[in-house]
């Protein structure tokens, strides 16, 4: 696995797929930089997964064009194919084999040679965490399947590695430990994977594109994204009298919201975090109440994501 700084890994222009009257993706542009961790972000049925069955050329497009690592998808056949990898969304096993079976069969299909697939095999099973393990993959937990899903996946030593929620029906751990693989791609495959989990984003994506009803919403480096579209909060907490603080708060020139957290604190969207943190202080003291905390901090993901796809959450 090798990239190349500074290429493009992916560029769609005006992609749009139609089926029927419904426009599944509609006019979507997207620039992914080889090297890149990329998060394909959006609510379920946004048009994700139409997206990524355009990019490995398993659906045909109905306007646009489509280039993987510069070359046309529809016209570039297996000299494209042969450089990506691809996990589904439900991952489809021979659950008879053991993972070193399953994973030279696949290898197999790439007509890869015996050294290079005894090495690749041993790499990929190491990184997946499977080394050790002998049992057939029908005894395996829905985490070691989407962790060897990933492996046999990179048989192939694609320059371009594209999943489909490949975390979504995990538990935290199994969580944890596809996205510690995908973390340790970066910088030797381009990963490009489509997600509704936050989380999941925010913790190993370098760029993120956020996809809302078929359009692309937003794409940028997260941090950029979050400058860009997210304000400042203030939290404040008080021992008495928060329902009236809040309510003078909300009429100041720089709390553009304000609601009340589960645990009963006042939550301000501010314009200005440095006005903010001048007047709270004065506003509880004129009225005589204990101020508990009051904390300042960015807008996170989430509150990015919320804003941009019309309060419609994940």
């Amino acid at each position: 696995m090798s990239t190349d700084p500074g290429t493009t890994a992916i560029r769609t222009t005006a992609l749009t797929k139609v089926y029927g009257e419904k426009r599944a993706l509609d006019s979507v542009d997207l620039v992914v930089e080889e090297g890149s961790v990329f998060g394909f972000l959006g609510p379920n049925g946004a048009g994700k997964t139409t997206a990524l069955r355009i990019l490995t050329g398993l659906a045909s497009p109905t306007s646009g064009s489509v280039q993987v690592l510069g070359r046309d998808v529809a016209t570039g056949g297996n000299s494209v194919r042969s450089q990506i990898g691809f996990l589904p969304d439900v991952p489809g096993f021979y659950e008879w084999m053991r993972a070193e079976e399953f994973l030279r069969f696949a290898g197999g299909l790439f007509g890869i040679g015996r050294r290079v697939l005894d090495e690749r095999v041993g790499v990929l099973l190491d990184l997946a965490g499977l080394s050790d393990v002998g049992t057939e993959i029908g005894g395996y937990s829905r985490g070691m399947k989407q962790r060897l899903g990933v492996a046999q996946a990179l048989i192939n030593a694609p320059r371009l590695l594209l999943l489909d929620e490949p975390t979504s029906a995990l538990d935290p751990m199994g969580r944890k430990d596809v996205l510690d693989m995908l973390t340790s791609l970066r910088g030797r495959t381009t990963v490009f994977f489509s997600t509704h989990i936050l989380a999941d984003v925010e913790r190993v994506c370098d760029t993120v594109a956020i996809l809302d009803r078929g359009r692309v919403v937003a794409q940028a480096p997260i941090d950029e994204l979050k400058a860009r579209y997210g304000q400042q909060k203030v939290v404040v907490e008080v021992t008495r009298g928060a329902d009236e603080l809040a309510e003078q708060i909300g009429h100041q020139s720089w709390a553009s919201a304000v609601a009340r957290g589960p645990d009963g604190a006042i939550e301000i969207t501010v314009t200005d975090v440095g006005a903010a943190q001048q007047q709270i202080p004065a506003m509880v003291a004129v009225r005589q109440l204990g101020l508990s905390r009051m904390e300042a901090g960015e807008m996170g993901l989430e509150e990015v994501f919320v804003e941009l796809v019309g309060g419609v959450r994940p």
